[in-house]
């Protein structure tokens, strides 16, 4: 979409007004508002910002910075009144000078893409599978979330409020631009899954943005608070971001190979492998947030073992099953990333990890298919070689410190200051005293 084909847009809609959209390191939605008359100037001119404020952008002394409209990005905003309609745009994020800045995820994300199809003509596509909770506004809900519904997996209800909210949303995302595939209640209570179809990893990433956006605005527009936060109780199943991924070269899917019992290409298990052999640093990137620790525990269906399988779906990466003929549904699914994670670090980092499995001509480890990890003891676990992934936020993040490959794919701006953020996140965390210290300690020491 053109300038023009925006403008054109625009009025069709009937937009008043215009969100210019960016994300911190944190992949937290930024935003500058202005009316529709000032588009067609802020495309031909950008809109200038005080980086000083954001999350891992700029310091004081250089604090300007400069806004580039992506107009492919364009999508209405349905939850908007008539008569103050809003549409948003996604933009880079440039220097003063007009270079893109170093600090910007979403234009790291597509220096890298675009590398990749430089260099390769390859093309990494994305399908991911957020889920989320919904929760009653009660007035106690920083202390105890209580679920809107008391449906399990795959319930369904005509009259169940929740099917109600999941519809609207559904609904919203289509308006939106995103191609709605399915979407269901999930194990726990309030919990649901809305799956969009895979794209390219720069669309897909952005798709992420406007999914947990959109969702958030309805919920609020039924007086309910979405959350994608990992685990927001304790005892029942948190909340992941499985991503199926594939790579393909001019339509055609470098994953697929007819002649392997799984349709699995060598391109395919060594991207595994590489994936594989960097978990460990890369889940600081993936399940970025102390919370994501709590979800990432043996017994709630979130994977800690690093392995693969077809059919055990607490391997860390799982190969679906696809439809006899279906070339191009052949993929990898990575079970541990969270929807805490900001899409376009964790795209950045999962492509990097496959690459060098690639490029260095990684073999997989034997599948996990016929083994229960749950069961093992830790010497039988280990002797199989079956290793875990780190058990906290600081000790993923200590562990991609020694990864210098994931930090060149973040680049040494990005990686500093996600590394700065994570810290501080852990800090906080670790001299914060809880509920759980006051009821345990309290009256007994």
């Amino acid at each position: 979409m053109d300038t023009k084909e925006l403008i054109k847009r625009v009025r069709e809609d009937k937009i008043k007004f215009i969100s210019y959209q960016f994300t911190d390191i944190n992949g937290v939605v930024k935003s500058l508002d202005g009316p529709v008359d000032r588009l067609e100037e802020s495309i031909d001119n950008g809109i200038w910002f005080d980086g000083s404020s954001i999350e891992g952008f700029a310091r004081i002394q250089e604090s300007d910075m400069h806004l580039q409209v992506d107009p492919e990005t364009y999508a209405m905003l349905p939850w908007s009144p008539d008569e103050l309609k809003r549409a948003r745009v996604l933009c880079d994020v440039l220097r003063p000078n007009g270079e893109a800045f170093e600090g910007d995820p979403r234009g790291r994300l597509k220096y890298n893409l675009k590398k990749l199809k430089e260099e390769r003509g390859w093309t990494l596509n994305i399908g991911p599978e957020p889920e989320f909770f919904l929760f009653l506004r009660n007035g106690t809900e920083s202390i105890h979330p209580v679920p809107y519904d008391i449906g399990s997996y795959f319930d369904f209800s005509a009259n169940d409020q929740a099917v109600i909210v999941r519809t609207e949303l559904m609904s919203v995302l289509k308006q939106m631009g995103l191609n709605v595939e399915v979407g269901h209640h999930e194990v726990a209570l309030g919990q649901h899954e809305i799956d969009f179809r895979f794209d390219d990893a720069l669309k897909t990433a952005d798709n992420v943005l406007t999914f947990k956006s959109a969702i958030k605005a309805i919920a609020a527009k039924h007086g309910l608070i979405a959350s994608f936060m990992p685990k927001p109780i304790f005892g029942t199943n948190g909340s992941g971001m499985h991503c199926h991924q594939s790579i393909s070269k001019n339509g055609d899917n470098l994953f697929y190979d007819g002649n392997d019992p799984n349709h699995l290409s060598k391109i395919a298990y060594a991207y595994m492998a590489g994936q594989l052999s960097h978990a460990k640093a890369l889940s600081a990137v993936v399940a970025p947030s102390v919370n994501s620790y709590k979800r990432l525990v043996p017994g709630y269906e979130a994977p800690v073992y690093i392995g693969w399988a077809q059919v055990n779906r607490s391997a860390l990466i799982r190969i679906p099953m696809v439809s006899p003929g279906n070339k191009n549904g052949v993929r990898i699914e990575l079970r541990f990333p969270d929807p805490s994670a900001n899409p376009y670090l964790a795209f950045n980092a999962m492509l990097a990890a496959g690459l060098d499995g690639i490029d260095r001509g990684l073999d997989c480890p034997e599948p996990l298919n016929n083994v229960n990890v749950y069961e093992l003891s830790e010497e039988e676990r280990l002797a199989k070689g079956i290793e875990v992934l780190p058990g906290s936020l600081k000790e993923a993040v200590e562990i991609y410190l020694s990864d210098p490959l994931l930090q060149a794919a973040l680049g040494p701006t990005l990686s500093e200051k996600f590394v700065d953020t994570r810290l501080a996140e852990w800090e906080a965390y670790r001299i914060h005293v809880s509920d759980w210290e006051v009821r345990r300690y309290l009256e007994t020491i």
